[in-house]
Formats: structure tokens, C-alpha cells, sequence
């Protein structure tokens, strides 16, 4: 017998606590929250991906255009390197020339003889002298390192044929390029400079006249404010400093170094300013390339735009569509759920009455006893009061008699009445069968009553109602009611520990141990026991109900809480009173738990929450 016993609750009466109603999935309101949010997430991830598209886009164009004018720029300026370069290249070749011609004309005669002199000129120790660095960190002379080498070339400029081969020089290189000639001897020493002043000077640190010591041609561009040339100071020039190895005749050996000055400014202004056309034609470019990727970048968000517009118009139409479809959806399975709702309603009501008849049968059969006893007990009273009726009546004739009637007369009456009395059948000792008769009487209406309020204690009119309700007196009240329906092969155990109360809705409770009462003495074929325990464990109300039963087959533990489930015949339960009974357990705010063995019996716990329960009426 499973789930017959759930009623449905009374709908009268003050609630206390609140009703639950059969709850039902609301696809339609779920889908709508979940599609909007599924599409409006879509939607920004499309904007997010289309905003990020342009912004690539941008950055690609902004780093495109930063490439072109670096690319521009990069080129300007190996352009104007290349230019210095070639014509430093086209200079140092003009200097080498130049030098060569004028080594020929001049060396041999005048000037190897004059640096052969002006070698002999000590210097070693000016040299010796130490040096400081300066704030840029390179290596500068001291003053008197610096009059050491003025003495020395005026030493030189004070040897025979200075002023002569000084003017065959100035005569060689008038109205020329070169501004400035100057000779080095070995030792780095100017032995001769156009620039009088630089006489003397050491030169052996330097970059260039080691270069040319090993043999090697070295040059470079540099820009001068102010410079001593051969026809006077000239300010704000481009030069060419060629440092030039001059070789003995016929043979590889270096005996001095010419260093020759050429003017190339000119040549880098024309340099410049084909570098600034350059630039001025990149600029022109990089402005018509901005106003070509603005114009793109806003077309291309003018597509994208369009593009998203039409993206969410489309994501509109799809989710309008799916509405509709879910829409329908939901009303039919709305229809089903009804129809399956009623059926279960139906299911429930049938195993209702099978089960109330069984109670019914049950109840019926424990007052059958009382009242037939008393029936018969009130019938025999009332034929042993028939029989004494008569001498009473007697008896009180008799003293009225006495009372109204001469002493002779009264003899003659009492011997009358004495013989109607002596032939009554009633003996002194029915009156004390009589009584007890009654009292039996008595006690067969007390436990129709006791049945009665044991019945109304079950059933609790105000099942509407939550209250705090003792859980052992609800268990004591079960009990009576299932040994109506209990074979008595079946013992039933009780064993209740104190608990305190707990707010409930008490007839619900009652419905689910009476169930889980009933079918574990139904688990059980022969004789065995059913035993009922209740505690408090960790805070909550424990109530056990153990059979001696065989158990419950591994293949069917999982499926047993299912709606519809159920082993027994078809005319005998619809498998809802498990699925039910755990329903109204979760809704007071509790849980059910099984343990049981093929063959060893099974136990159902049930655990409820000590304060805070709230009772859920459940329909039927």
C-alpha cells in the first residue's frame, strides 16, 4: 500500500504556514531571460569583435602610415649619407691626386729636405709631458704641454727656406678648393701647416694620421665656424679632411703624412636641399596617404556598422521566431502536464479510497467487538430488569397498602403479595451480574472512544494548520491506527527517546510514517517485527523505521522514490507513495534515507529540522 493515505488538505481554518502549489517550469519566461541574455551577449560580443575590427583596422592603417614615413624618412636620410658618402668618396680621390701632384712638385726639392731638418728638432719630451681629460671624457694637453710644441714650431718656422717653400705653396694652391695644407713627420709633429699657428703641434693621436702612417688614405666631413685658409678666416664651411701617406719614390714606405682641407659646401647644401625635396615630397605623400586611410577607416566603419545593424536584426528575427516556437511549445506541454497531472490526481484519489477502505475495514473490525459485547451486555440487562420490574411494583403496592389498610386486612395482603413475589424468577445476585455487565458496557465505549481520538489525532481537522507537534505522541497515534491494518504475525516495536517538539504541519507527518509502517509490514511474508525509534542526532529529529523484512533487490533500490514506480500488483498501489511521502519529508525541510539488505530487512530514516520547519500542505 503506497501513497494511498495522502489526502488533500483542508482548505479551512487559519494557515500558519504557507501553501505550497503544484510548481510548473515557465519555459517561455525562462527562455525569454535566458535568450535575451544569450543574444544581448551575443550582440555586445559582436560590437565588442566589429569595435575591435575597426580599431585593428585603425592601428594597422596609423601603423602602416608610421612605417611609410620611417620607410621616407629612413630613405632621406641613407640618401643624404649616400650622397656624403660618394662625395666624400669623390673628394678623398681629388685630395689623393691633388696631393701626389703636389708631392711631385714640391717634396723631393723642398720639402723632404726641410722635414729632414725639422726632424732633427727634439721633441720627444714635450711629448713626454702628461695630458688631462676633459669634461667629454677625451684626452686634452696642458698649457705647458702646449707651449712645449709652440716652442718646437717655432723652432721650425725659424729653419732656412721656411718662407720660401711656405710661398711656393700658397703660389700652388691659390684659387683652389684646398684651403688648408699641412705635413706630418713621423714622430707626428706638424712640420708644416698653411695655418702658421699649428706649427709644431703632435698629431700622433690621431685617428687619421695613424691611418695614414700604416698606409692607409683616411678622411672625413666636418663643419667649421671659423677656419684659417689660405686666403684668410673664413667662417660657416663644409670641409673634407683628407689625412694622405706620402711613399718614398718607387717604393711602399711612408715618409710623412699630408692632411689637405677641401671646401664642399656647395656640394652639401645641393646635398641638403635634394634631402628636403625628398622629405617634402614624403610629407606630401604621408598627408594624401592620412587622407586616403581616414577616408577607408570611416568607410570601413560605415560597413561595419551596417553590417552589426544587420546582424542584431537578424539575432531579432531568430529569437522572435524561437519565441514563438517555445511559446507553442510551452502550451503544449502545459496540456500534458495537466493531463498528467490529473491522471496522478486520479491514481492518488483511487489508492486514497483503496486505502481508506482498508483502514476503514480495519477500524470497522476493532469496534465490530466492543459493540457487539455491549449490545449483548445491554440486552441481557434489560431482560433481568424486565424480571425485577414486576416485584418492585409489588413491593410498592404493598407499602401504600400498609399505609391506607386496617392491621387484619394487611396480614391477608402481605400473604398475597408475598406469593406474587415469590413467583418472580430475579435473584439478589443478578443485580451484581447487572453491573458488571455495565461496566463492561463502560469499557467497550471507552475504547471505542479511545479509537475515535487515536482516529482524530491521525486524521488532525486542521490539517491546514502548522504547529509544534510532538513527534513520539505522533508515532504512539500511527501506531494504534496501523495495528487495525497490521497482520498479527507482524510485532510492532516501539522504542521513543525524548525529542523535543518540532513546527510542522503534524497530519502530513503522520501520513508518511503510517506509509512507511505499513510497507514494512507488508516487506514482511511471515512473522517478523517492525521496530519505530526516534532520537535527535546532530541537531535534528531522527525517526527509524526498521523491518525484519527481505529487503530491497539492488536493481530496485535506485528507482523506488519514482513516480509510478513501483513492485506491487496493478490493483494494489500506483507507486506514489514513496515519491509523495519524500516530497512532503523536502518540504518540511528534512530528507529520507534507506539502508537495506537483500534478505536482512530495510530501514527508512527520516530527518527533520528541530526549529524552522515549515509545513507544505500537498495536494493529493
Amino acid at each position: 500500500m503506497l501513497a494511498g493515505i495522502y489526502g488533500t488538505a483542508s482548505k479551512g481554518g487559519e494557515q500558519t504556514g504557507r501553501r505550497i502549489q503544484p510548481g510548473r517550469f515557465r519555459l517561455v519566461r525562462y527562455f525569454t531571460i535566458a535568450g535575451l541574455g544569450a543574444f544581448g551577449l551575443a550582440a555586445l560580443v559582436m560590437v565588442w569583435q566589429e569595435r575591435e575590427q575597426v580599431l585593428f583596422f585603425r592601428q594597422v592603417q596609423d601603423n602602416q602610415r608610421t612605417f611609410v614615413g620611417k620607410m621616407q624618412d629612413e630613405f632621406a636620410r641613407r640618401q643624404g649619407e649616400v650622397s656624403r658618402r660618394d662625395l666624400l668618396s669623390v673628394h678623398e680621390s681629388g685630395n689623393i691626386n691633388l696631393t701626389r701632384l703636389f708631392a711631385n712638385a714640391l717634396w723631393e726639392r723642398d720639402f723632404a729636405p726641410f722635414v729632414a731638418r725639422a726632424q732633427a728638432i727634439s721633441a720627444e719630451h714635450c711629448q713626454a709631458l702628461p695630458e688631462v681629460t676633459d669634461v667629454n671624457g677625451r684626452a686634452a694637453p696642458l698649457k705647458e704641454k702646449m707651449a712645449c710644441f709652440a716652442k718646437v714650431g717655432a723652432k721650425i718656422m725659424a729653419l732656412a727656406g721656411f718662407n720660401a717653400l711656405n710661398a711656393k705653396v700658397f703660389d700652388s694652391m691659390k684659387k683652389s678648393t684646398v684651403f688648408k695644407i699641412k705635413v706630418y713627420d713621423l714622430r707626428g709633429i706638424t712640420v708644416y701647416s698653411s695655418d702658421h699657428k699649428q706649427i709644431g703641434e703632435d698629431k700622433s693621436g690621431n685617428a687619421g694620421w695613424r691611418s695614414a702612417t700604416e698606409g692607409k688614405t683616411a678622411s672625413l666631413i666636418s663643419h667649421r665656424t671659423q677656419f684659417g685658409a689660405f686666403e684668410g678666416v673664413v667662417s660657416d664651411r663644409d670641409l673634407i679632411e683628407s689625412y694622405i701617406p706620402l711613399m718614398a719614390p718607387g717604393t711602399d714606405t711612408v715618409v710623412g703624412v699630408f692632411e689637405v682641407y677641401s671646401d664642399v659646401t656647395p656640394f652639401l647644401a645641393r646635398i641638403k636641399g635634394t634631402s628636403d625635396q625628398i622629405r617634402a615630397a614624403a610629407a606630401r605623400s604621408q598627408d594624401r596617404l592620412e587622407e586616403i586611410a581616414a577616408r577607408y577607416q570611416q568607410e570601413t566603419e560605415s560597413m561595419s556598422n551596417t553590417g552589426l545593424l544587420v546582424l542584431i536584426g537578424l539575432l531579432a528575427l531568430l529569437f522572435g521566431a524561437l519565441f514563438m516556437i517555445v511559446r507553442h511549445a510551452e502550451r503544449l506541454l502545459r496540456a500534458q502536464e495537466d493531463e498528467r497531472e490529473h491522471g496522478r490526481q486520479q491514481l492518488a484519489q483511487s489508492e486514497k479510497m483503496a486505502s481508506l477502505g482498508q483502514m476503514v475495514a480495519g477500524v470497522t473490525h476493532q469496534l465490530n467487538t466492543p459493540l457487539a459485547f455491549s449490545h449483548s451486555n445491554v440486552s441481557l440487562v434489560l431482560q433481568q430488569l424486565e424480571g425485577i420490574e414486576q416485584p418492585l411494583q409489588v413491593a410498592s403496592q404493598f407499602a401504600e397498602f400498609v399505609r391506607r389498610t386496617p392491621g387484619d386486612r394487611v396480614v391477608l395482603n402481605l400473604a398475597r403479595s408475598r406469593s406474587r413475589v415469590e413467583s418472580c424468577e430475579a435473584r439478589p445476585e443478578d443485580v451484581g451480574q447487572m453491573c458488571e455487565m455495565l461496566r463492561d458496557v463502560l469499557h467497550g465505549i471507552d475504547q471505542m472512544s479511545e479509537l475515535v481520538t487515536h482516529m482524530r489525532n491521525f486524521t488532525r481537522l486542521d490539517r491546514a494548520r502548522t504547529s509544534d507537534f510532538d513527534i513520539n505522541k505522533g508515532l504512539a497515534t500511527v501506531v494504534y491506527i496501523a495495528r487495525s491494518v497490521i497482520p498479527g504475525r507482524v510485532r510492532v516495536v516501539e522504542a521513543y527517546a525524548d525529542v523535543p517538539p518540532i513546527h510542522c504541519n503534524g497530519s502530513q507527518l503522520n501520513q508518511v510514517f503510517l506509509n512507511l509502517i505499513t510497507n514494512a509490514a507488508q516487506s514482511i511474508e511471515g512473522a517478523g517485527t517492525v521496530t519505530i525509534r526516534s532520537s535527535v542526532e546532530h541537531g535534528r529529529v531522527r525517526v527509524d523505521v526498521t523491518d525484519t523484512g527481505s529487503g530491497i533487490a539492488p536493481d530496485v533500490l535506485p528507482q523506488i522514490f519514482d513516480n509510478y514506480f513501483t513492485t506491487k500488483n496493478e490493483c494494489e498501489g500506483t507507486g506514489l507513495g514513496l515519491a509523495i511521502a519524500r516530497d512532503i519529508v523536502r518540504n518540511h525541510g528534512g530528507n529520507i534515507e534507506v539502508d537495506t539488505g537483500v534478505g536482512q530487512g530495510t530501514t527508512f530514516t527520516v530527518w527533520l529540522p528541530i526549529t524552522g520547519t515549515q509545513a507544505l500542505p500537498l495536494a493529493a
